[in-house]
């Protein structure tokens, strides 16, 4: 059965769900979203970049 993309995003361990719903539904960009947290940006592109990974998989099966 096919999970709709909130049950994927529901699925995903907390920190990479705030931040893809921080970058993709708020639109707001990993500078952005690393100044909000208090964490480099190269850590927020890393989850994104994981996430999207993730989330690409398993909409492909």
């Amino acid at each position: 059965m096919a999970q709709t993309l909130a049950q994927l995003l529901a699925s995903l361990p907390e920190e990479e769900r705030i931040i893809l719903t921080l970058h993709y539904l708020r639109g707001l960009s990993s500078a952005q979203i690393a100044q909000m947290l208090h964490v480099p940006e190269a850590a927020v592109a890393g989850v994104i970049a994981t996430g999207r990974a993730r989330l690409t998989a398993a909409l492909e099966l």
